[in-house]
């Protein structure tokens, strides 16, 4: 028997992300966020969705563009730290020792030491309430070449962090399944 739990945001599980920005010093900053994921596939879409309150949230509409730097497993530590600190008042690379990569494609830096990286020019901005939704068209989508395979980026060599929100928790991708639209072949008539 399933229990309510009334109107949460208990979705599982959220990415977690780190969204970069230039801020009007010309500053590299980057935050972590978990509400993100991907809105279209024509044009290559992503939404994020941040606070106005957020440092980041400002940079984005003055530059009008973002990145997203996918963070492995063993980056949990400073994706945890930048999201709890403000670029309005440290430098978050130089604390963490993570390089700012300033984009050749968007007017926006990428973490360097991160395995994936969405480099998106903004598209539209939806408020929402709390939360504005910030989607951005994909322009280049760069991988380390140890992720790949392929030619493409793969689950379990970019080990990308999850997020759970209702433990506020972060975990691990867990082991390959199958592959998607076959394993449920079996139901098809």
């Amino acid at each position: 028997m399933k229990v309510s739990l009334g109107a949460e945001i208990l979705a599982m599980p959220t990415p977690v992300w780190i969204v970069g920005s230039y801020d009007a010093e010309d500053k590299p900053n980057a935050m972590t966020i978990a509400w993100g994921g991907v809105c279209c596939s024509k044009p290559p879409c992503v939404g994020v969705s941040l606070r106005k309150a957020t440092y980041t949230y400002d940079c984005i509409l003055a530059r009008k563009a973002f990145t997203v730097s996918i963070p492995s497993e063993s980056n949990a530590k400073e994706a945890d730290y930048f999201g709890m600190a403000s670029g309005r008042d440290v430098d978050k690379f130089a604390a963490t020792g993570l390089t700012p990569v300033r984009s050749e494609v968007v007017d926006a830096p990428y973490v360097g030491e991160f395995p994936l990286v969405l480099e998106c020019r903004l598209l539209q901005t939806v408020e929402i309430g709390l939360h504005t939704q910030f989607v951005g068209e994909i322009m280049d989508v760069k991988a380390d070449e140890n992720v790949l395979v392929g030619g493409k980026p793969a689950l379990d060599k970019v080990l990308p962090l999850l997020y759970g929100t209702g433990s506020k928790s972060y975990f691990r991708s867990g082991p390959f399944l199958g592959k998607g639209f076959s394993i449920g072949r079996g139901y098809m008539g």
